[in-house]
């Protein structure tokens, strides 16, 4: 199997407003990224325009490009190529199976459009259908099969002809909790046998960031962070990427001083704390305002003599039961803080109205590098 990077560079479109506008109203304005070989990448974004008009600019669905726009295929240049001359596998939400057809003649499709001799076409489908585990299914048609199972076959049939990249559109959009999670540690698992690099379309964050060795955020059709799921989680860029991805706290503080990648910072109240400065690096302006992100799981209910690096008192406004957690809405700083407590005291103790102290590390306060456009 083919194991292939994928690389998107200067994709630039304009219009009369200065962006690409696709029938759908997609716009993306500028795009730079790579897909390593045997990488599942997602992309995010807040609506699913612009994430499908990637996949669709990949695929050669939009004409429109600029001259100077390429989409390289280990190197290969293939952005003025036909759909069907660029050897990618899809697999689209709605699978698109041939109702008319049997599974085994579902996945032989692709092989008989390339003119494959149909002896070979029935031995590849049949180990590609083992492969994603369907062998003995070939003869089924797609209404005897269960979701889980239609979606196997879209894999497969997307994988048959040996393309050097799949890319998928919410292909577990439409499936339950527990089968979207089965499913997703199937593709895992059919992704490090096969060896493919996978461009993965989704609105769902923690798919993206269970299935991912790679994340795009994108924001008013440009990616405004890439990174791995740790670290655009762990380390976002900007008041947008911190509260797109997971449930933070973004909390506006005076920048006081920095010295060996630790602020010090005053907070609406007037008591001093430490945060995180960006990996990126950032423009000081000493006495300037900035913004922290403190993500909702990392802020402690704190005992009478506990220490933290940031503290704060407040007041508990709600108390939410969430069975692996407590989710506390707190009144502190002049805004509402989200706490989500593990603890079990904590899942008891507290009540509506009770007077609290919260703290947290400075590994935890990311000072955000970047305001949002």
């Amino acid at each position: 199997m083919a194991r292939s990077s994928i690389a998107c560079r200067r994709h630039k479109w304009s219009s009369n407003n200065g962006a690409f506008t696709t029938t759908r109203g997609a716009r993306i304005r500028r795009l730079d990224t790579d897909h390593p070989r045997r990488s599942p990448s997602r992309q995010f974004h807040p609506t699913s325009t612009s994430r499908r008009t990637c996949n669709n600019l990949s695929l050669h669905l939009v004409q429109k490009i600029g001259q100077a726009s390429e989409i390289l295929v280990d190197g290969r240049n293939v952005s003025r190529l036909l759909p069907d001359r660029r050897n990618f596998g899809v697999v689209f939400q709605g699978y698109a199976l041939f109702p008319h057809l049997s599974v085994r003649e579902n996945v032989e499709f692709a092989l008989r459009m390339r003119r494959l001799p149909r002896r070979d076409c029935a031995r590849r489908a049949k180990d590609m259908l083992e492969k994603v585990g369907l062998a003995g299914f070939g003869e089924r048609r797609p209404r005897e099969l269960s979701g889980g199972q239609q979606q196997r076959v879209a894999l497969a049939r997307a994988l048959v002809f040996e393309p050097d990249a799949l890319l998928l559109d919410e292909p577990l959009g439409a499936l339950d909790k527990r089968l979207r999670e089965a499913l997703q540690l199937e593709i895992k698992e059919i992704q490090r046998r096969i060896g493919i690099s996978i461009l993965f379309v989704t609105h769902d964050q923690d798919e993206a960031m269970m299935m991912s060795d790679k994340i795009a955020v994108m924001r008013n059709g440009r990616i405004v962070q890439l990174g791995s799921p740790a670290e655009v989680y762990l380390h976002p860029r900007t008041p947008f990427v911190a509260s797109f991805l997971g449930e933070t706290n973004l909390l506006p503080a005076v920048d006081c001083r920095s010295d060996g990648g630790v602020a010090q910072v005053r907070y609406a109240n007037g008591s001093v704390g430490l945060a995180q400065e960006p990996r990126g690096g950032r423009e000081r302006v000493a006495g300037g305002k900035v913004t922290l992100s403190v993500r909702t799981e990392r802020i402690r209910i704190l005992e009478e003599r506990d220490e933290a690096d940031s503290a704060v008192t407040g007041t508990v406004l709600e108390r939410r039961f969430l069975g692996r957690q407590v989710r506390y809405v707190v009144q502190a700083l002049s805004q509402r803080l989200v706490v989500s407590a593990t603890e079990p005291q904590a899942a008891s103790d507290l009540a509506p109205g009770q007077i609290i102290r919260l703290g947290w590390a400075r590994c935890d306060a990311q000072l955000l590098g970047q305001a949002d456009d």
